[in-house]
């Protein structure tokens, strides 16, 4: 099937990109631990990350790719070409602008984003330094997602998904530097940050010559088409990066918090990150462009068909991880993570908080997964509305829980907001007529949830009896939890097939090395 293939495309050079981010997470927790120089370059991190989610991937992707995807359709790939070329033009123009105003607003930036760093002074001061450093990543990443815009319209997918590994392999060297050649650590990978993102967008600018979609920087011009892309990006800012906006609150208020839940929470959302990037990222972007051009040409039947097999691969392979993550946090943390300035007290303060974001993991899936039922019909106003509600749910909780539950509960709410946001836009599609689950995934979806939580109870009892091992650390550590991923991997398969939530073909498929390269 063509939309497994495509996914199997992205997810796997997406899971490569996550495997060195890992090794880059290890690195960086031995190196920076969890204290104030760690705190600072997470927010240094995160806010051009922020304004890359709500204006480059959320936002400008969700419009732009059906309407590119669209205009190949109708009027061929020379039409969508020239229309990209002034979409080129007039995103550097804001993004010039935008980040010259970032880095001369910074401090207020930074006061509004992490307001108990205040506090600190010093810390506060390292933090906008950092940040500074690190702002002109939006630019060069907001690039990068036109550009990948046009390789995935036109399949392409291999190019873009392998982008994010240039981005862990600069960080993994500036990591290196720092422990072998005495680089200050947050400095060496605050360069590398933005030095990443200019090769980002140097490497798919080689891709799209090499697929015959060279773009040339025309002077910017408000065409009618840039208009339209325009006016479906402006509501759409909120609604596509809902999820890391519910972060930014969460990072807020836990800079209030005791010093090291900033980063506590940096490194449980990143082993949370590594299923929802390869599996909501790979099927969000394999399902945009097939869905555009169905709505586009009448297909409705089957836009419904893409996107119920949408949401049962990404099901299929979130739920289990899901699982996974809550039942083995602690033992996972402790066998990679715990070592140099990571210590016991800061394996079992992220653990509580990775189960926690595990709880909605595959609500953030399901988001990814269904949002372009509405990005495929040009209405990004209705995700905004919804994304407000969620955010709503989201602040709320976050300042009722920090109390009881400190840094835990705001992944809570992050989780619970996930929900709020996938089931909203489950019911506001079916409503209007536009997807609902047939035969096939009524079937499947209860028997995959029962595989995974079958699978969670093995994995419980295997992870007792492996403490030791795990308690040990070193080779045997490793050796135990290797093991207890192949015990999970094993026991979901089987149980998968046993209950009719897969077929063997099926899980044959999703190994990389039957993976057919596009």
């Amino acid at each position: 099937m063509a939309l497994l293939r495509s996914v199997a495309t992205v997810g796997g050079y997406t899971m490569m990109s996550r495997v060195l981010g890992f090794v880059r997470d290890v690195l960086t927790a031995a190196v920076l631990g969890a204290g104030p120089v760690a705190d600072a370059f997470f927010i240094a991190l995160r806010l051009p990350n922020l304004f890359r989610s709500l204006f480059a991937e959320g936002a400008f992707s969700s419009a732009f790719v059906p309407l590119f995807a669209g205009r190949i359709a109708t009027d061929g790939k020379r039409s969508a070409r020239l229309f990209a070329e002034d979409a080129l033009a007039v995103l550097l123009a804001a993004l010039l602008l935008f980040v010259a105003l970032g880095e001369a607003a910074m401090p207020w930036l930074i006061d509004v984003m992490a307001p108990g760093f205040a506090a600190d002074p010093a810390k506060r001061a390292l933090t906008i330094e950092l940040t500074r450093i690190t702002f002109p990543y939006l630019l060069y990443i907001s690039l990068v997602a036109l550009l990948g815009g046009v390789l995935n319209s036109v399949e392409r997918f291999a190019a873009v998904a392998a982008t994010p590994v240039l981005l862990n392999l600069f960080l993994i060297a500036a990591l290196v530097g720092a422990r072998t050649l005495g680089w200050l650590p947050g400095h060496a990978l605050a360069w590398a940050v933005t030095l990443a993102g200019f090769a980002q967008f140097l490497w798919l600018m080689a891709a799209c010559r090499a697929a015959g979609m060279a773009l040339r920087l025309p002077r910017p011009r408000l065409t009618p088409e840039v208009k339209r892309l325009l006016a479906l990006m402006a509501p759409g800012v909120f609604g596509a990066g809902v999820t890391q906006l519910n972060l930014l609150v969460s990072t807020a208020v836990a800079s209030l918090l005791p010093g090291g839940a900033v980063s506590y929470l940096y490194y449980a959302d990143r082993l949370n990150q590594l299923p929802l990037g390869v599996v909501g990222i790979a099927v969000g972007t394999a399902i945009l462009p097939p869905l555009s051009r169905q709505v586009r040409t009448g297909l409705e039947a089957e836009a419904k068909h893409t996107q119920n097999r949408g949401v049962e691969l990404a099901l299929l392979l979130t739920l289990p991880a899901a699982v996974a993550l809550a039942v083995l946090a602690e033992p996972i943390l402790a066998v990679l993570f715990q070592r140099g300035a990571f210590g016991p007290a800061e394996t079992r303060a992220t653990a509580a908080a990775l189960a926690a974001f595990a709880a909605g993991l595959p609500a953030f899936v399901l988001v990814k997964v269904l949002a372009p039922g509405f990005f495929a019909r040009h209405d990004t106003t209705t995700p905004v509305k919804i994304a407000a509600a969620a955010m709503v749910v989201n602040a709320v909780l976050t300042v009722a829980l920090m109390w009881p539950l400190a840094h835990v509960g705001n992944a809570l709410a992050t989780s619970i907001a996930g929900w709020t946001n996938a089931l909203l836009l489950f019911e506001l599609l079916r409503r209007r007529g536009h997807f609902a689950l047939d035969a096939a995934a009524r079937r499947r979806l209860p028997r995959i949830a029962a595989a995974a939580l079958g699978m969670g109870a093995v994995l419980y009892g295997a992870a007792l009896a492996l403490a030791p091992a795990i308690e040990a650390r070193g080779l045997a550590g490793m050796g135990a939890l290797a093991a207890l991923v192949a015990a999970g991997l094993a026991s979901f398969a089987l149980l998968a097939i046993l209950l009719g939530a897969a077929t063997r073909e099926e899980l044959k498929r999703l190994d990389p090395r039957r993976r057919q390269q596009r």
